[in-house]
């Protein structure tokens, strides 16, 4: 009796084990069919609106690689135009400009092209060394400045600005009224009494 038991629970175990592998199995297609059905619905709504597909996968790369394309266009902008709103326009200097000789007074040739060689180079790597050094501390401090700059400008000018303006629109009213009522008409008068008065030069 004991071993009919155990060869009854043995295959109960085997075909609870059949039962749990068909059930997964089962459920993975039909996980499978839902996906498939849900991509059928997308194409059918698709193409119901007149959609291609493959049009939409190449909008979306198409526009992944217009952004990359546009920052692109924009790093390069940055980098070959630096002084858009000609604010150093006063700096554009070349040897012509600094250094000319007359007709009538001029050295060789080779130190003329010497002299020029050595501007423009000198001029150009002097200031890349400088700014090298300079222009990231220099940047920073500026923007640090201007940061506290804009702070204050917002924060504290113009709503000081605002408040004063407020405060003094009847100021406004009253120093109007002083005006029309008292001074105005005083010098009115004034005005129309000095005007009444002649003065001729004669000879003697």
């Amino acid at each position: 009796m004991l071993c009919h038991s155990e060869v009854l629970t043995a295959l109960r175990r085997t075909l609870s084990e059949m039962h749990a592998m068909d059930g997964d199995r089962a459920s993975e297609e039909i996980r499978i069919e839902l996906e498939d059905t849900e991509e059928h619905e997308e194409i059918s709504v698709m193409d119901q609106h007149g959609i291609n597909p493959k049009n939409v996968i190449v909008e979306e790369h198409s526009g992944i690689q217009t952004a990359k394309d546009s920052t692109h266009k924009c790093m390069k902008g940055l980098m070959e135009e630096r002084d858009p709103k000609g604010v150093n326009s006063c700096l554009k200097v070349s040897f012509e400009d600094v250094i000319a000789e007359p007709a009538s007074v001029r050295s060789f040739d080779k130190v003329w092209l010497w002299s020029h060689a050595l501007f423009e180079v000198s001029r150009l790597w002097f200031y890349r060394l400088i700014s090298l050094l300079l222009a990231v501390p220099v940047a920073l401090v500026l923007g640090l400045l201007f940061a506290l700059l804009s702070c204050l400008h917002i924060w504290l000018i113009i709503p000081s600005v605002q408040l004063l303006l407020i405060n003094m629109n009847w100021v406004k009213v009253v120093w109007a009224s002083v005006l029309n009522l008292a001074i105005s008409p005083f010098f009115s008068s004034v005005g129309r009494c000095c005007g009444a008065i002649n003065i001729r030069w004669g000879k003697e």
